[in-house]
């Protein structure tokens, strides 16, 4: 992130957009964890574990996996808390593929096109479905 495709993902690495995003949090009550990886089973096996831990809510963006993994959307499916699906990118306007998000389908908020803002946003919008 921040040297692949700028025109469409922008210029910020992982790194700074995480810094960015605690900035726009120092005000939430709650510890964020953040977690990446390009391992399916590694995804899958971190939503397993947010499901025994009883956490607040879970923000990801599964990148590629989105379009085409039905074990991330499975285990998706058996988690409790509300899960928001981010992408930096606008993907129905991108078309294709890229429009059809398969694990979107077991998220209960979405949202695309946000660049940077997409993780606060999505952390915001979980506090606010919690009440």
């Amino acid at each position: 992130l921040g040297k692949r495709e700028p025109q469409i993902y922008g210029t910020l690495t992982l790194e700074e957009i995480k810094k960015y995003t605690q900035q726009m949090l120092l005000d939430c009550p709650h510890d964020l964890v953040w977690f990446e990886s390009n391992s399916e089973e590694e995804i899958v096996e971190l939503l397993h574990a947010a499901e025994r831990d009883s956490i607040l809510g879970i923000v990801m963006n599964p990148g590629a996996f989105s379009h085409t993994s039905l074990a991330i959307y499975d285990a998706l499916r058996s988690v409790s808390c509300i899960v928001v699906e981010t992408h930096l990118s606008n993907v129905y306007e991108r078309g294709g593929i890229r429009s059809k998000l398969l694990t979107a389908k077991a998220c209960e908020i979405i949202m695309s096109g946000l660049g940077k803002d997409a993780y606060h946003m999505a952390c915001r919008a979980i506090l606010c479905k919690k009440g």
